[in-house]
């Protein structure tokens, strides 16, 4: 029996990176993944979390395929990296849509089918743990942050868990599009001295949709190699720019 064994998960932004990782992770750990993704992809259902009749929809196909739903686990997003003054309304809308509204449709939509011992991941970004130069995408996962906050009081009275996990620089196709000075600049400032692999990050997802993590509620956890311990993120940026 694995970890998360008849678990039925949800999972956004599944078709590769990170996602991807964490889909694997849990289905070795015997959990049903509902894997979804703006991205088509095999065994992907097509998911714009942007979307509540979207949303709507991937949670009538769970009720009638599975009857409910164990966890959700809102891990699609986007980066931006346009840096004050010069922030376009359009990239700040969409950085939005996608990183804050999109989990809280989530919830809206699958919390019905959840039961007490049900947990929710919302994977967030060290963005939002102190003060980063890129304005959308900072402001969009403290947002995040305490969109998790909320939901954990108002949710905790139903049984259902809300965590948030913070990524560090992890290698995905996201961390690809960044420029080679960028990830020099921050490589030097992580005191293990590399960069995350999406490895670091999935087995954390299997232990908050666990039960081990039964009475693990509003917390915050950091997989960064203790960037955030001591960086200055506008030293990383200034560095790179231009």
């Amino acid at each position: 029996m694995g970890r998360v064994s008849c678990k039925v998960v949800v999972l956004t932004g599944a078709a590769r990176g990170q996602g991807a990782a964490e889909v694997e992770a849990l289905t070795r750990e015997g959990a049903t993944v509902v894997a979804t993704d703006v991205l088509d992809g095999e065994g992907v259902l097509h998911l714009d979390v942007r979307s509540p009749t979207e949303w709507a929809a991937l949670a009538q196909t769970v009720r009638e395929r599975y009857g409910r739903v164990d966890a959700l686990v809102n891990n699609a997003g986007v980066a931006a990296r346009e840096r004050l003054p010069h922030v376009s309304l359009d990239v700040w809308q969409r950085t939005f849509d996608i990183n804050v509204t999109g989990p809280m449709l989530g919830i809206q939509a699958l919390v019905p089918l959840m039961g007490p011992g049900s947990s929710i991941v919302n994977v967030c970004s060290v963005a939002a743990m102190s003060g980063h130069a890129a304005a959308a995408y900072t402001a969009s996962k403290w947002a995040l942050r305490g969109l998790t906050r909320t939901a954990s009081l108002e949710l905790g009275g139903r049984g259902i868990r809300v965590n948030a996990v913070m990524p560090g620089l992890i290698e995905t196709p996201m961390m690809a599009n960044a420029s080679p000075a960028f990830a020099a600049a921050a490589l030097a400032e992580i005191p293990l001295g590399r960069i995350g692999t999406t490895a670091d990050i999935a087995p954390l997802l299997v232990y908050l949709v666990s039960d081990e993590s039964a009475y693990v509620n509003g917390a915050e956890l950091v997989v960064d190699g203790g960037l955030t311990a001591h960086v200055s993120h506008k030293r990383i940026a200034d560095a790179t720019s231009g």
